[in-house]
């Protein structure tokens, strides 16, 4: 008799009567286990008057539950060798940690216990306060975290929630109180945004009836959904953050392209790679870098997303070297717009890109992140099995047509540091 194998990494996908999903894939590289809980939780969901609340929440969910102290969680947590990170994006709050195998089915309850009935004590709230005010602080005299905000700013005006600061301001910090967090965890947190990540040393089958104990009798009301405005197309603009009691300038340049769900995003995603997704490769690491020495680090980003999503290009430079920068990332995207890419230049892409799916998920850790984010984005459960397909199948016309979206003329661009322009950096045309 013969038994039939599913290709690739084949979790096995479940969904409680209350609408939370579990994944759950059982691997034997080591005795442990990742548990990875996300819930559409993140910033995008915060009024303008309490900017940082999701931030806010993710310091404190864990500081305490209705069944444990702050204390002994810690305890629990610490004696078995285990740490929680709290980690909120836009979109998802998400709480994630390994533990040993042996220890799987008790982690997994304490995780239960800080997304469905977290206490919030008040004294661990006025810690934690103090910690993002500090945290908020060392951004503002950080020269490439100014950059970076102030691009968003542009990229997303008007009070767009992509446009605002993660961690929010110090005046909406300080404003935040139980009420509003308890009032946050109410109304976002619910078994229906749910999705459940296991990977590790544990059989389907247990993983499965555990999460169904842990959640499954968990009751909340469905969030209300949020919808997103696309950003504006905008010409040209830029800011300057003068900060002279730095010695290094931060370049933030970039643009905003299309949505995760856009059938072009594996064409944005080699053209990307081909521009310099890595420091010390591609055109923009080549040229800036390594031909012309100017540059500290230079790199590209593309970041898809639920909306029209950011490519951005970051480099730290020399004062004496701003302007310099700027004309050569202008000229490499004229160049890369009108030019494209060569068939050799794609063929590379595709196989760096293809070459590195089996590091990109050698650990249960970064398997769980990988079945979030194709869940997330609906991609299915198949996607790694799809995903190098996808990539080999984009055509150089479809890369090169992606490369042609971009433009000096619709940048927005943001220099923090010691830099006083003399005058405005032109656009390479």
């Amino acid at each position: 008799m013969t038994t039939a194998t599913q290709p690739g990494l084949a979790p096995v996908r479940h969904v409680l009567d209350n609408g939370a999903v579990i994944l759950v894939k059982e691997t034997h590289t080591t005795p442990a286990v990742t548990i990875s809980a996300a819930l559409q939780a993140g910033s995008i969901y915060e009024s303008d008057a309490q900017l940082g609340l999701a931030c806010f929440l993710s310091r404190v969910i864990d500081r305490g539950t209705t069944h444990r102290t702050a204390e002994e969680i810690a305890e629990e947590l610490d004696s078995r060798g285990v740490s929680v990170s709290i980690n909120p994006t836009r979109h998802t709050q998400g709480i994630n940690c390994t533990c040993l195998s042996e220890d799987f089915d008790f982690i997994l309850e304490v995780m239960g216990e800080i997304v469905t009935s977290p206490s919030i004590p008040a004294d661990e709230i006025e810690k934690r306060r103090a910690e993002i005010v500090t945290a908020i602080r060392q951004d503002e005299d950080n020269p490439a975290v100014v950059a970076t905000e102030r691009l968003f700013a542009l990229l997303y005006p008007d009070g767009h929630p992509y446009g605002r600061p993660a961690k929010g301001t110090l005046e909406a910090v300080e404003r935040i109180d139980r009420h509003a967090l308890e009032a946050f965890h109410a109304s976002r947190f619910a078994p229906s945004v749910l999705s459940l990540a296991i990977v590790g040393d544990v059989a389907p089958s247990r993983a499965l009836d555990a999460a169904a104990d842990t959640f499954g009798r968990w009751r909340a009301p469905v969030p209300r959904p949020v919808t997103l405005a696309s950003p504006p197309t905008l010409r040209r603009r830029q800011s300057i953050v003068t900060m002279m009691n730095k010695s290094q300038a931060d370049i933030a340049y970039g643009f905003t392209t299309i949505a995760r769900s856009d059938p072009r995003y594996h064409a944005f995603t080699l053209m990307n790679n081909a521009l310099g997704q890595y420091s010390l490769g591609g055109r923009l690491g080549d040229s800036i870098r390594e031909r012309q020495g100017m540059a500290y680090y230079v790199f590209s980003a593309f970041d898809g997303n639920v909306i029209e999503s950011p490519l951005l290009i970051r480099a730290g430079v020399s004062p004496a070297n701003v302007d310099r920068a700027i004309a050569s990332i202008d000229q490499e995207i004229v160049k890369i717009a009108r030019e494209g890419l060569s068939a050799e230049e794609l063929a590379d892409c595709k196989r760096y890109l293809i070459g590195s799916m089996p590091r990109m998920l050698e650990t249960n850790a970064s398997i769980a992140r990988f079945f979030q984010t194709a869940e997330f984005f609906g991609l299915g459960t198949d996607y790694d099995v799809r995903l190098p397909g996808l990539l080999d199948g984009v055509t150089l016309d479809e890369v090169n047509a992606a490369a042609a979206t971009l433009s000096p003329d619709r940048a927005a661009l943001v220099v923090a540091g010691p830099y006083k322009p003399t005058e405005t950096p032109p656009a390479a045309g």
